[in-house]
């Protein structure tokens, strides 16, 4: 069980129990369901992933690279177009198989609350120290070298497999930001959060998933025979990560979880001399209050499809993969309508 004597200002460790590793995915229970199963109407299903090979020709990262698949072997044989009457000439079943290498969030993704921790004297005694959401800590909890068995690292708590086991499945609530600010780049404070929320009519509730689109997602799909990334990088929404009083509105909104179509969610650009934090709202969320943030999803025809019929809300399903150890993850959302 995680140890600590201080916890953070602002955050909620504790509140969810000294060993909670889901943080406010705890809002969302059978009541948080049955009344997202509500949002049913027309039973018409959106697939909110981008295909997983994008961003593609436009690097976002340069540490997260596109997936690679190769067929699986035995031996040195590769199963693809294998027949097995290479194996007994009676049969006649020809067989494919597969592998992939990814990095877990190259594309459309969730962070897991081992994505991001911080420097905090948790222990108390004087001298901060590397720790994550509810006092987990490095090389106990979160693996690096050494870690068990095969893995050159492994989240031994906070990982993406706790998401999977709630599993997560909800009410998510679509912000549109195209369509109140536009397609270009804009740092959206809480001030501006309230004003779309009051002009889309868009109610929050304790357990909510918030979505956000930006446009983001969009552009990146339409670059790849053209791609500009100057370009790409003044387009969208971007949270303000320093605003106090947009952190307190994600603190008191009880809101489960953060998806967005960008990269980061927040601004990317904060200036690390302003805060001391170079994500400051992935520290507020992930690390203060075990808030899950999702990148990279897809949302132009959800929205188009919720716009043209005067709603905002989806029956959200959207697990990430049950992979023990895994800090991040791929995730194909599904929202039915």
């Amino acid at each position: 069980m995680p140890h600590w004597v201080n916890r953070p200002e602002g955050s909620n460790w504790g509140d969810f129990g000294p060993d909670d590793q889901l943080g406010t995915l705890n809002y969302i229970g059978p009541d948080q369901r049955r009344a997202a199963a509500a949002e049913i109407v027309e039973g018409q299903a959106f697939c909110l992933s981008l295909p997983l090979d994008l961003p593609g020709t436009l690097v976002l990262n340069p540490r997260r690279k596109p997936p690679v698949l190769a067929p699986t072997r035995l031996g040195e044989v590769p199963y693809i177009n294998y027949p097995l009457s290479e194996v007994d000439p009676i049969l006649r079943d020809v067989l494919s198989d597969d592998q992939v290498l990814l990095s877990t969030q190259y594309s459309t993704q969730w962070d897991s609350l081992a994505h991001v921790g911080a420097l905090f004297d948790a222990d108390g005694d004087g001298v901060a120290e590397r720790v994550y959401y509810n006092g987990h800590r490095p090389d106990h909890d979160v693996m690096g070298a050494g870690a068990e068995g095969q893995h050159g690292s492994y989240a031994r708590r906070l990982s993406v497999c706790e998401m999977a086991k709630t599993p997560i499945q909800g009410r998510g609530v679509l912000v549109d930001f195209v369509r109140h600010f536009g397609m270009d780049r804009r740092i959206v404070t809480r001030r501006d959060l309230e004003e779309v929320l009051e002009a889309q009519q868009v109610e929050i509730r304790r357990g909510d998933i918030l979505l956000l689109r930006t446009g983001y997602a969009e552009a990146l799909r339409d670059m790849q025979d053209a791609p500009d990334p100057d370009r790409l990088d003044r387009t969208g929404a971007v949270l303000d990560g320093t605003d106090a009083s947009l952190q307190d509105w994600i603190t008191q909104s009880r809101i489960a979880a953060i998806a967005a179509d960008n990269y980061a969610v927040e601004n990317p650009h904060t200036d690390p001399q302003a805060c001391c934090l170079r994500l400051p709202l992935h520290h507020h969320c992930l690390f203060k209050l075990g808030l899950p943030l999702a990148e990279l999803w897809d949302f132009r025809d959800l929205a188009q499809a919720l716009e043209a019929r005067g709603r905002h809300a989806v029956f959200l399903t959207a697990p990430p993969l049950y992979l023990p150890g895994a800090i991040g993850s791929p995730v194909t959302p599904v929202a039915t309508i």
